[in-house]
């Protein structure tokens, strides 16, 4: 399949235009560059000895991504992951999270119809379960009740596009997947996370940490109902996030549908510090510190539905996502502007 990529030079983007190509399919990338660098596409071909066209350019920009499509037909799928994922921004500038997120999505959707695509494989998010009323959580559970900020609530409404759309058009083939919390980096070391500022996710931070570029690591919380009393999170490698996707691409079939990508297996923060410590042989400071309103225990979920149905699993540890981060961040200390 000749497959878009939307945001395909981001974190996620760039390891799955590895995966999809390592499968044999080709790729073609668009990307506004807001979040990462060109540099991250070039890598990409450098790790496959693949030429993936791009066009640098907002999802939004309907002629422009028309053109890049007619140029580079017969397009036979989109897997859909341009947007803007900073929660924290998104409560500050909630007009502008669903101006971007919704319109790129609804442009792309009409994009797809008027040149005859028919599959989109959609990069949602477990935030859209809200805060756990079970675990592990699994796609039947609630969704769109007790959704804290803008950025969940864009996923759940793109989420809700899809399945009308899907409803409406018969041969459109549409799948949302639930991300859990990516981490780790491409085995190479030549792509990786590349946040621009102070991070917001914890793997980033501690890795800047270790590098030497932060000082200390706060942990929020040490008096939760967990086995060492600090949060729980579902850490899934990167690279087995990409494959979900080269997963969900092939096994596409006419309708809409969800599926969760995650390990199941629940780390706390002192866990994956502790992995890091090994990954990296240093010793990360850390600060303990009061919990952040709005922060739950423990989140993971349920991966099983995603292995019956795509014959797809986890492979990788978080042990080995560490590993693979430190690899990235101590080749790439300065992240693609060091290129």
């Amino acid at each position: 399949m000749r497959v878009l990529l939307t945001g395909g030079a981001g974190y996620i983007g760039a390891h799955t235009a590895i995966a999809l190509l390592e499968a044999g399919h080709d790729v073609l990338i668009v990307d506004d560059m807001s979040g990462t660098s060109p540099e991250a596409v070039a890598r990409v071909e450098q790790i496959t000895g693949t030429t993936v066209p791009l066009l640098v350019a907002d999802v939004r920009d309907r002629q422009a991504l028309t053109d890049f499509l007619r140029r580079n037909a017969p397009v036979d799928a989109v897997i859909h992951l341009a947007g803007l994922k900073a929660v924290g921004e998104s409560m500050a500038e909630p007009v502008r999270y669903y101006d971007v997120n919704l319109g790129s999505s609804i442009t792309l959707l009409e994009v797809m119809a008027a040149e005859g695509i028919r599959t989109i494989v959609f990069s949602s998010s477990a935030t859209v379960y809200g805060t756990p009323e079970q675990l592990p959580l699994t796609e039947e559970s609630p969704t769109g009740i007790d959704l804290a900020n803008p950025y969940g609530k864009t996923k759940r409404i793109i989420e809700e596009i899809l399945s009308d759309a899907a409803a409406a058009d018969p041969d459109l083939r549409a799948i949302s997947l639930r991300y859990f919390n990516p981490v780790g980096a491409h085995p190479s070391g030549l792509i990786g996370e590349d946040p621009h500022g102070i991070p917001n996710n914890l793997m980033p931070f501690v890795s800047r940490v270790a590098i030497g570029s932060l000082p200390e690591v706060a942990v929020f919380g040490t008096d939760y109902d967990t086995p060492d009393g600090t949060g729980q999170r579902d850490y899934i490698h990167v690279t087995d996030l990409a494959a979900g996707h080269v997963a969900a691409l092939e096994q596409a079939t006419p309708g809409y549908d969800v599926y969760n990508l995650g390990t199941g297996e629940p780390v706390s923060v002192l866990e994956l510090i502790a992995a890091f410590e090994r990954a990296s042989g240093r010793e990360i400071p850390k600060r303990l510190a009061p919990r952040r309103p709005g922060d739950v225990a423990a989140t993971y979920g349920d991966p099983s539905k995603a292995g019956r149905e795509l014959g797809w699993a986890t492979r990788l540890t978080i042990d080995d996502a560490c590993r693979d981060y430190w690899n990235w961040q101590s080749r790439n200390p300065r992240g693609y502007a060091g290129a």
